[in-house]
């Protein structure tokens, strides 16, 4: 894959660009979804990203965080953020208001090869927060939904409140040709009537309709999920070359200066945050 750093700008400073949040909505009791502008119209117009790639999002006096951008690409002149309050940073921007202006640079990484598997089947696995990143993704390919064969989407969350985008899982199910299965962990309120237990409990339901020498699956989760949804996939013959997983590491800088994100000889914000498992299975500690 191509690594596309900072396209739409010169970013030799690594300057942040102004972008004005233009709408909020809370998708759980800890995480929103922030829809942004960039103040620049110029900059709107050339802004340019692939599914799974990143933006270092700064609030100005508090500090920078790398988050993954989870709207599609086909989504012209805004771009979405999904944000779950766990630090200093991410507190204060949940605290932010519509109007309210951030600092964006980027897109940094490497994104999930959607564009460059036409005509194939794509198997979309995610898991808790990882339904974000992975969104840009699969919104990505339901939007051009002709250009592709079956679309799986398989969804796992820890339980019934913690589940995002509820509501997409009707327009999904009502389209031709896209699977969409959905578990949590537990039922703590005893008010879910779907499936009941980890992500890869819902591979039964789709393995007789997989194509292996069709199918690119592409992964997003809590790292203690890969090894587990990997080896359903080498049950089901998909091989290594047609893997994706996104690793999260400790992204600062974003541009291979800063080192806390070195896995081996690899940089997770230069040559991820999406490898395919071929590229990482002699690499010990990524997964």
């Amino acid at each position: 894959m191509t690594k596309t750093i900072a396209k739409y700008n010169d970013f030799g400073d690594c300057t942040p660009q102004t972008a004005k949040i233009v709408d909020i909505r809370s998708l759980t009791d800890n995480t929103k979804l922030f829809e942004l502008q960039f103040t620049d119209s110029q900059l709107n117009e050339r802004f340019t990203y692939k599914p799974g790639q990143f933006v270092l999002l700064s609030v100005f006096g508090v500090g920078e965080v790398p988050i993954s951008i989870a709207s599609s690409p086909h989504k012209k002149g805004l771009f979405q953020l999904g944000i779950r309050m766990v630090g200093n940073v991410t507190t204060k921007i949940h605290q932010l208001k519509k109007g309210d202006l951030v600092g964006i640079r980027g897109p940094y990484g490497n994104g999930f090869p959607v564009e460059e598997n036409k005509g194939k089947d794509l198997l979309f696995v995610a898991g808790g927060i990882g339904y974000l990143p992975l969104r840009s993704a699969f919104r990505e390919a339901v939007a051009k939904k002709a250009d592709f064969g079956k679309i799986f989407i398989l969804y796992g969350d820890r339980c019934p409140t913690d589940v995002l985008f509820a509501e997409e899982k009707d327009e999904y199910k009502q389209q031709k040709e896209i699977i969409f299965h959905q578990t949590v962990d537990r039922d703590d309120d005893r008010c879910w009537d779907g499936n009941i237990g980890v992500v890869t409990t819902l591979f039964p339901f789709i393995k007789d309709e997989i194509d292996p020498a069709n199918t690119v699956a592409m992964i997003c989760g809590p790292p203690i999920m890969y090894k587990f949804v990997v080896m359903e996939l080498e049950k089901l013959k998909i091989k290594p070359e047609n893997i994706y997983l996104s690793l999260e590491r400790k992204m600062q800088c974003g541009v291979g200066k800063c080192c806390h994100c070195g896995i081996g000889d690899k940089f997770v914000c230069l040559d991820g945050p999406v490898f395919s498992l071929e590229e990482i299975q002699g690499l010990l500690e990524a997964l």
